[in-house]
């Protein structure tokens, strides 16, 4: 098995563990992306990750990263519910590219957010691929407001 399968694995026996102890049967898989892992899982009642702006979710996101960041060859860890993030993620990226437009034509900074490091990458990416707009955030605490400006 290699380094990535063995982590792919471990991930997998942890997310399942960890149905295991709340009483759901999780169905976890994981998928290479170019710069990261997804690892989705699924189920009955699985839906309770997604409860209360998916603070579950982000819970589950902060100890799998905890837990296998330093092993994973980016560094990079997306858990996904029900494809919950892959929907949000494309909103965000929306978003973005809306906000971004805005600021070439009005010639005046738009905000986003505030937004976890999670959200904020996902703006920078989509806002990147656009010409004459960049993206910086602001702020000092775990959740920042992105200001996307025309000209740079």
């Amino acid at each position: 098995m290699t380094a990535t399968g063995d982590l792919d694995a471990r991930m997998t026996e942890f997310l399942t563990n960890v149905g295991d102890a709340m009483g759901l049967q999780l169905t976890v898989t994981t998928e290479a992306l170019d710069d990261a892992t997804r690892v989705s899982i699924e189920g009955d009642e699985c839906d309770i990750f997604l409860q209360n702006k998916a603070e579950g979710l982000d819970a589950l996101q902060h100890l799998v990263n905890a837990a296998f960041r330093r092993d994973h060859p980016t560094g990079r860890i997306v858990v996904d519910c029900l494809n919950y993030r892959r929907g949000q993620d494309s909103e965000l990226r929306e978003t973005a590219v809306i906000l971004a437009t805005k600021a070439l034509e009005t010639a005046e900074s738009q905000e986003v957010g505030p937004l976890n490091p999670y959200a904020r990458r996902i703006v920078h990416l989509a806002v990147a691929e656009i010409a004459d707009v960049s993206s910086e955030s602001v702020g000092d605490a775990f959740m920042k407001i992105v200001v996307i400006s025309a000209g740079d």
